[in-house]
C-alpha cells in the first residue's frame, strides 16, 4: 500500500478520484493527538474491511510514534522491553513420566485429519447418490432388482465405493511416505547436520569442548530436529488408525442418506430439498470442529460433539492429536457403529420404494409415507 501526500483541498482531492487518478483518498484533518476523530477515507467503491483495518493500523502506529517521541522515549529502548517467551510442552503419560509434546503439530495434524475427512466423506457420498440416480434413470435398476433385493443393492453401492475410497486412501499414505522420506533423504544433508557441532567446538577456546549436554541441545535447535521431534510426540500409528475406521465409519453413516436421496429423485436437480438436512449437521461439525475444538479439545462442546455420529467423525480426528480418553473413543465408536445401523435401516425404507418410482417429483411428506409401505 503506498501513499501519496497532497496539499489541497477535499474538493479538488475528489476531483482527482473521480478522474480515477488514485483508488482512495484519505482525509486527516488537524486533531488532539489523544483524540483522532474527523478522519475519513474517500473512494469510488466501498473500502473493504481489511482495507479499513491497514489503514487504522498504519495511523495508530503514526500517533503511536508521535507520542513516543514527545515522551522522550526511542524505539529501541521500547523494543528493548519486548522479552520472547518459550514455553515447551509437556505431557504427563499414564507411567506418571513427563513426556515431549507440542501444541504446534497437534493442531497442523488436526486441520489436516478434519479437512481431509469433510472432503472424503462428502466426496464419496455424492458418488453414491449419483450412481443410484443413473442406475435409475437408465432403467437398469429394473433388472438388477430381479435378481437381489433393494437392501443388498444398496449395500453393494456402499460397500463397493467404500472399498474404492479406502484403496485410494492407502495409497495416497504410501505415497507421501514415500516422497517425504526421498525428500528427507536428498534435502537434508548429514554433514550440515553435523557441520553446527563442529563449528561450535572451533569457536570455544583451545582445549575446550562442549559436554554431551550442551551437544545434544545444539543438535535439537536444528530445524529438521525440531520438526522430527515434535512429530515424534504424536502417536502417528494410532492417529493414522483411527482415521480409516473413522473415514469408513462417517462415510458409512453418509452415503447410506446419501444412496436414499438417490433413489428418491429422477434427477440431481432435484436433490436441493433433500441435500441441506443431511449436509447442515456435517458442515456444522467441520466448522465447529476446526474452530472450538481445536481451541478447547477436552471442553464440553468438543465432547458432545465426537459422540453425536453426525459429527463424531470430523470431531474426533481432530480431537485425536491432542489426546482422548480411550473410553470417551470407544463411546464414541459404538455410538458411531449404533448411527450407521440406525442410517441403513431408514435409507433401506426409502430406497426399497423410492427406486421404482418414476416421473413424480418427491415432496419431503411423501418420502416420510414410504415408511408405512410393508412391501
Amino acid at each position: 500500500m503506498e501513499y501519496q501526500y497532497l496539499d489541497m483541498d477535499l474538493v479538488k482531492a475528489n476531483a482527482g478520484l473521480k478522474s480515477k487518478q488514485y483508488d482512495y483518498i484519505l482525509y486527516l484533518p488537524d486533531f488532539p493527538i489523544d483524540q483522532p476523530t474527523g478522519i475519513e477515507l474517500y473512494g469510488n467503491k466501498q473500502a473493504g474491511l481489511s482495507l479499513n483495518g491497514r489503514v487504522s493500523g498504519h495511523i495508530e502506529e503514526l500517533i503511536r510514534n508521535k507520542k513516543l517521541k514527545d515522551s522522550g522515549i526511542s524505539q529501541q529502548a521500547l523494543d528493548d522491553l519486548k522479552t520472547n517467551v518459550d514455553i515447551a510442552n509437556k505431557k504427563i503419560g499414564e507411567t506418571g513420566d513427563a513426556q515431549d509434546s507440542s501444541a504446534g503439530a497437534s493442531t497442523i495434524i488436526a486441520f489436516a485429519a478434519g479437512i481431509l475427512m469433510f472432503m472424503f466423506i462428502l466426496l464419496y457420498g455424492i458418488q453414491v447418490m449419483r450412481g443410484v440416480i443413473e442406475e435409475k434413470t437408465s432403467r437398469i435398476i429394473e433388472v438388477m432388482i430381479s435378481s437381489v433385493k433393494p437392501f443388498q443393492l444398496m449395500m453393494g453401492k456402499i460397500i463397493g465405493i467404500a472399498m474404492v475410497g479406502l484403496t485410494q486412501f492407502i495409497l495416497w499414505i504410501l505415497l507421501s511416505v514415500a516422497i517425504s522420506s526421498a525428500a528427507v533423504a536428498f534435502l537434508v544433508d548429514k554433514d550440515t547436520l553435523k557441520q553446527t557441532v563442529t563449528t561450535t567446538k572451533v569457536q570455544t577456546p583451545t582445549g575446550v569442548t562442549l559436554d554431551k549436554e550442551t551437544e545434544t541441545a545444539v543438535n535439537d535447535s536444528n530445524p529438521m530436529a525440531g520438526i522430527k521431534k515434535s512429530m515424534a510426540s504424536l502417536d502417528l500409528p494410532k492417529i493414522i488408525t483411527v482415521f480409516l475406521f473413522y473415514f469408513l465409519g462417517g462415510y458409512l453413516f453418509y452415503s447410506a442418506l446419501y444412496a436414499a436421496i438417490g433413489s428418491a429423485v429422477d434427477s440431481e436437480t432435484e436433490t436441493q430439498q433433500f441435500m441441506m438436512p443431511v449436509m447442515m449437521p456435517l458442515i456444522l461439525g467441520y466448522a465447529l470442529s476446526l474452530s472450538v475444538v481445536t481451541n478447547d479439545p477436552y471442553g464440553n462442546v468438543a465432547f458432545w460433539l465426537s459422540m453425536i455420529p453426525f459429527t463424531s467423525p470430523i470431531a474426533m480426528v481432530v480431537r485425536l492429536p491432542y489426546g482422548v480418553p480411550d473410553w470417551q473413543l470407544a463411546l464414541s465408536i459404538a455410538i458411531l457403529i449404533l448411527g450407521f445401523i440406525g442410517t441403513v435401516w431408514l435409507a433401506s425404507r426409502i430406497y426399497r420404494v423410492g427406486i421404482l418410482m418414476y416421473g413424480k417429483k418427491t415432496s419431503l411428506k411423501e418420502v416420510i409415507k414410504w415408511f408405512t409401505y410393508k412391501n
